[in-house]
């Protein structure tokens, strides 16, 4: 695993505003309204549930916000919501075709932007918004790409080193059957070519 990120802490920012909004307000109109006639009663009930509404929105932006994570690890990048009903994406990094961030001015200001990853597939275009420093996890996803691009050309080198040993065998046996080479050569160059390099 490389990165293991929640989203930007921005996500939480309009529901913690409306609740200050909201309390505010509420404060102002109950000492508005000191009296026992009906109107204050009502104003009473609509301080009380407008508070309660915006305490409900930032417990569940706040449980949004805990339950997302976008994962990148050596091979691929992982993006998981929700606590009920659950949402994930996992994209391989050999399938990434592009990636770009968009970031307004308030974003650059706190560190936040959305991006976005164009990939192979049916599902195309993939948008995550509130990651946090997307200049850098554009930046790690493009190194990942290329390290896992590198490990495949290792190991296709390791194959090709394999089948050109197999191949160098069978010229010897080759060889040998003709008559070309004796058994003690056939065995001492084939001892050479398993030997391992220094």
């Amino acid at each position: 695993m490389v990165l293991d990120l929640h989203p930007h802490w921005i996500m939480l920012v309009k529901s913690i505003l409306a609740l200050v909004f909201t309390t505010a307000i509420g404060v102002a109109l109950l000492v508005w309204a000191d009296s026992n006639d009906t109107l204050s009663a009502i104003l009473r009930v609509i301080v009380v549930v407008g508070i309660v509404s915006s305490l409900a929105w930032v417990g569940v932006t706040w449980i949004k916000w805990y339950s997302t994570e976008f994962v990148v690890t050596t091979d691929r990048c992982i993006y998981r919501s929700g606590v009920f009903a659950k949402r994930g994406i996992e994209i391989p990094l050999d399938r990434i075709n592009t990636i770009f961030f968009e970031q307004g001015i308030l974003d650059r200001m706190v560190g936040a932007g959305t991006l976005v990853i164009e990939s192979a597939g049916e599902m195309g275009r993939q948008i995550f918004e509130d990651v946090r420093d997307p200049v850098h996890v554009q930046n790690v996803l493009y190194q990942e790409m290329e390290d896992n691009e590198n490990r495949k050309f290792d190991r296709v080198r390791g194959g090709d080193a394999l089948l050109s040993t197999a191949d160098e065998i069978a010229k010897l046996v080759e060889l040998r059957e003709q008559g070309h080479i004796s058994t003690e050569e056939f065995e001492s160059e084939k001892a050479k070519l398993f030997k391992s390099p220094d």
